[in-house]
């Protein structure tokens, strides 16, 4: 279903042989195949991530996973709280 879908948005997005933006390409496929409700649910994850029982690899794999759809902790201006949520999400004996 993506191959069609991505034969149609390239008629739809571009005259052959032009490139298509990234940003465009990626926006057009998130609105197809990943609806708002469902990054809500990732954002209200990574709002609530905890380490548990996670090792602390696993843990640091989610958070960058899950923060991707974060788009506050995504800028430069951020770094500093995404440290702080990193660290406040790990177990009490590892902080």
């Amino acid at each position: 279903e993506a191959n069609v879908w991505w034969k149609n948005a390239r008629m739809r997005l571009g005259p052959g042989g032009i490139a298509i933006p990234w940003e465009l390409f990626k926006r057009e496929f998130l609105v197809k195949y990943f609806p708002v409700d469902v990054k809500n649910k990732k954002v209200v994850e990574f709002m609530e991530l905890k380490q548990g029982s996670m090792t602390v690899a696993d843990y640091a794999v989610k958070f960058e996973t899950l923060c991707a759809f974060s788009p506050h902790y995504n800028t430069l201006e951020a770094e500093d709280d995404k440290c702080v949520k990193f660290e406040s999400g790990l177990r009490p004996d590892i902080k």
